[in-house]
């Protein structure tokens, strides 16, 4: 069942995901050579604290995972798509980042990620974080009243297939609302005008990820957790929680 939003609840979640917004700008200008993950994973700790917010992320268990997630954030490098655990790794020059990070704040949640080159970055990296916003950008421009999730998907695909990067099979955005992943599901690829009708107070999390050999196939790794490449090649993630307004799609995890 998708859960309509009035606009006090939206007005609730945009204060949610300012916080995220603010934790993913920390975690940003901490970034650099040398850094080690767990101490991202504490400068999003410390943004969360002052803001009076808890994490959706830290302890989530789904069924599929063998053990609760340890982290307030994901931090998956370079052939890491997604769901990377914040361990003891320290930054290299050239490692591309993705961070997800979330937030709950009075009972709502704010979801959002960025990925970035941390040092000197090769140009086949930065073109592929910058497909990834310009998909997420394509998907959030078909988040409006009278279009259906499908029309979202096809243009986050169609984005991302023109450059020629693969996507990630069965992942997917969601619904977000009092929990962190609610229906609908966003599909990052389908066909335009299918799928369930876009109505005022729908709140999504739209999220493209791209690997950048082309491929769709991944495998999950040792930690039971972190989603890698099958191919070795890189992967971008990008993503903004959405709410569908009359007057068009209103991003509620800026700053």
């Amino acid at each position: 069942m998708v859960e309509i939003k009035t606009d006090s609840s939206v007005d609730a979640m945009r204060q949610a995901g300012r916080v995220v917004a603010q934790a993913l700008t920390a975690v940003r200008e901490a970034a650099g050579v040398g850094v080690g993950l767990r101490e991202l994973d504490e400068a999003a700790r410390e943004v969360l604290r002052e803001a009076g917010a808890t994490s959706p992320f830290l302890n989530y268990h789904p069924g599929w995972a063998s053990v609760p997630f340890p982290g307030v954030i994901c931090t998956s490098v370079n052939d890491a798509i997604a769901h990377g655990i914040p361990d003891g790794y320290r930054l290299r020059d050239g490692d591309l980042v993705s961070i997800d990070c979330g937030a709950k704040l009075a009972g709502w949640v704010g979801d959002s990620a960025i990925s970035f080159v941390v040092g000197t970055p090769r140009p086949e990296d930065i073109r592929l974080v910058d497909t990834a916003r310009e998909a997420l950008d394509a998907g959030i421009a078909a988040a409006v009243v009278g279009n259906r999730i499908g029309n979202i998907s096809h243009a986050i695909g169609r984005v991302c297939r023109s450059a020629g990067y693969g996507i990630p099979e069965g992942f997917a955005g969601h619904g977000v609302g009092r929990s962190m992943h609610e229906a609908p599901e966003v599909p990052n690829e389908g066909r335009p005008r299918q799928g369930l009708a876009l109505r005022r107070g729908m709140v999504l999390a739209i999220e493209p990820m791209l690997i950048g050999g082309g491929g769709d196939v991944f495998h999950t790794a040792p930690d039971g957790w972190t989603l890698r490449t099958s191919d070795g090649s890189r992967a971008s993630h990008a993503e903004h929680t959405v709410a569908i307004t009359d007057v068009g799609p209103r991003i509620l995890t800026l700053l």
